[in-house]
């Protein structure tokens, strides 16, 4: 799968998924497939063209909703449903202000030579929501891409990035696992922690940095899988919070013990999936009774991992 940043004549003609696509749930995989059919019927590239950054981080940014996804996540997705290209349309002011009619002859019409145009009944894009899919067919009505708009109401209840970011806030990850289709999950790069978890707690961790753009679930212990990026599931503890036993206050950080691991993976990146959450954060009476409940919550993952762990028809990212 290529990115494309700009115009390109290697994807013309073809047929376009349209829509942000914040953590490319069901809904979005919808979208997505069914404009990959089209494409595959009609001879011609499945072009996806999302934005970059989130519309509303430039509209209003003080209503911008957490993000599900880091764009590379996002990317691997659309690559898993075989997508062959993304058009990722940078969003800043000008771009706000482009009529909606203007961005379809620019970037459907003009670029990519929409044959089919494939998006979400709730899309709307352009200069004050101007564009939507009764625009896209009227635009298209005399001679130009067939419009298919996606229904994205699940069996009990519509796909939407809104409801995972409520699911992944109420710690609900079965929840924000069936709207998306996958496991939620972060990608960020170890660093050096304090130490506390091998040195003095007998249970190393991997400092993991997160986006402060990422919607964040409760504070608390969560049983979590993770993997260098591409490689395979490990399970793992995972404790995302201000480490009460040692702060009175600090910085959130998520800290990962794999499980039956050991290795130096400073400075590489991983995945952390959360997968249940176990119990909130808490300070204990000693640091005795922390490492015994870190030994107890370890022991239930242990037990209760072979029934959550990322499976292999999931999607990716």
């Amino acid at each position: 799968m290529q990115v494309l940043t700009g115009p390109s004549s290697d994807f013309t003609p073809s047929v376009v998924a349209l829509g942000v696509f914040d953590g490319v749930h069901r809904g979005h995989q919808v979208v997505i497939r069914r404009a990959v059919e089209r494409a595959r019927a009609l001879g011609v590239p499945a072009v996806v063209v999302t934005f970059e950054p989130h519309p509303l981080r430039i509209l209003a940014p003080d209503r911008a909703p957490g993000l599900l996804q880091d764009l590379d996540q996002r990317l691997e997705v659309m690559a898993a449903l075989g997508v062959d290209a993304v058009r990722v349309v940078s969003f800043d002011a000008a771009r706000a202000s482009q009529e909606a009619r203007d961005f379809y002859d620019e970037i459907l019409i003009g670029e990519l030579g929409a044959r089919a145009i494939v998006c979400g009944a709730n899309f709307h894009f352009g200069r004050d929501r101007g564009g939507d899919p009764s625009r896209l067919r009227e635009w298209s009505a005399d001679g130009g891409p067939a419009i298919e708009i996606s229904d994205l109401a699940g069996s009990r209840h519509t796909w939407s990035s809104s409801l995972v970011r409520r699911l992944v806030a109420d710690g609900d990850m079965s929840g924000a696992r069936d709207v998306l289709g996958r496991p939620f999950s972060f990608r960020g790069e170890v660093s050096h922690g304090d130490a506390r978890g091998g040195a003095e707690l007998g249970w190393p961790t991997a400092n993991v940095a997160l986006n402060p753009l990422r919607v964040l679930p409760p504070l608390g212990v969560y049983a979590a899988a993770t993997r260098r990026v591409g490689e395979a599931w490990r399970p793992a503890a995972v404790s995302f919070g201000v480490r009460p036993q040692f702060y009175e206050t600090g910085e959130r950080l998520l800290e990962a013990h794999i499980l039956d691991f050991s290795g130096d993976i400073y400075g590489e990146i991983l995945d952390v999936a959360l997968l249940e959450y176990l119990r909130p954060e808490a300070k204990f009476e000693s640091v005795d009774a922390l490492v015994a409940q870190i030994a107890a919550d370890v022991e239930k993952i242990r037990n209760i991992y072979p029934a959550i762990a990322p499976q292999a028809g999931e999607l990716l990212g």
